[in-house]
């Protein structure tokens, strides 16, 4: 077993923070996301947290209501314990695919509405059709591409 690398776990947390920020994340929750991954079993509390990013336990308050809300982490108190601790879900990629749902069929009800606005013979209205089709095709396949993650893991 090799030795961690504190220096070099440290660049990891904030190249890959950022590019979940690139991506539509909150760099700070992404920063908590990717600490939390990187930690050794997954778990910290807000102060571990605090100490690991250098940053305020009020900064990790605000990023874990967001990873919790979104199903990316999960928080709990051990036995006896009066800190929380804040765990990444071992499958929170698939949790967080899953809850795309609700998003996809949102900004698909608020297409249409705009289809309705713009009028549906309109480019506008073409173009925004086609987005709604995109995200109702997605809708189907995401649920079947995470079956089949699901069944490949179960064998695995």
């Amino acid at each position: 077993m090799t030795e961690r690398d504190a220096e070099a776990v440290s660049k990891f947390i904030e190249r890959f923070a950022l590019v979940l920020a690139e991506s539509g994340v909150p760099r700070m929750p992404a920063r908590v996301f990717v600490g939390l991954l990187a930690s050794e079993n997954g778990q910290l509390t807000a102060g571990e947290l605090a100490e690991l990013l250098s940053v305020s336990p009020a900064a990790v308050s605000g990023a874990v209501r967001y990873l919790t809300q979104v199903h990316l982490v999960v928080r709990e108190r051990e036995p006896g314990s009066k800190r929380d601790h804040y765990r990444v879900r071992g499958d929170s990629w698939y949790e967080s695919a899953m809850n795309r749902e609700r998003l996809l069929t949102l900004w698909s009800e608020a297409l249409l509405e705009g289809v309705d606005a713009v009028g549906p013979k309109t480019d506008a209205g073409e173009r925004l059709r086609e987005s709604v089709e995109f995200f109702e095709f997605l809708r189907v396949e995401i649920p079947l591409v995470l079956e089949r993650w699901r069944s490949r893991n179960a064998t695995n």
